[in-house]
């Protein structure tokens, strides 16, 4: 298994067992992160997995297809969930893409169908407006809210 490979398996090892602090020492000081909901660089990156892990109550993980070279690489990932703000159970299918520095993960990329994802998580309103940028800027902001929530109430 190239080095890489082994580093997205401990990243994901880490979140099965909601292991914050093992996820992000897999990430170079520079990361970039991003999804359909957050954009974050640095150390925010990895306070976004400390929130997921520690308020993803009953949060379940499966990770396949990990493949990784010299410079990059990737992985399928689903995570199963209670999404807090409605109660409602989430399937959510993610392909995940890696760019390296200095042997840590300098670039994460997860890359899942946000309409799927509102119809779950939100019910009608997502599938009425999922597909749209109104509901998808609105998550957005509400995402970084709770991420600033989160950061003023635990410290790095």
């Amino acid at each position: 298994m190239h080095d890489h490979a082994a580093l997205i398996q401990r990243f994901y090892e880490g979140f099965c067992r909601r292991d914050w602090s093992a996820m992000g020492a897999c990430y170079h000081r520079e990361v970039h992160f991003t999804d359909p909901v957050f954009d974050l660089h640095g150390a925010d990156a990895g306070m976004m997995w400390r929130m997921l892990c520690t308020n993803g109550r009953d949060l379940r993980l499966e990770y396949t297809g990990i493949q990784a070279d010299d410079r990059q690489g990737s992985a399928h990932w689903e995570a199963n969930y209670t999404f807090s703000a409605t109660g409602r159970k989430v399937l959510n299918i993610i392909d995940a893409s890696f760019e390296f520095r200095d042997g840590l993960i300098v670039r994460h990329v997860d890359r899942f169908d946000f309409w799927a994802w509102s119809r779950q998580a939100l019910g009608a309103p997502g599938w009425a407006l999922g597909w749209s940028s109104l509901l998808q800027n609105k998550i957005k902001a509400k995402a970084a809210g709770s991420l600033a929530q989160f950061k003023a109430k635990n410290p790095a």
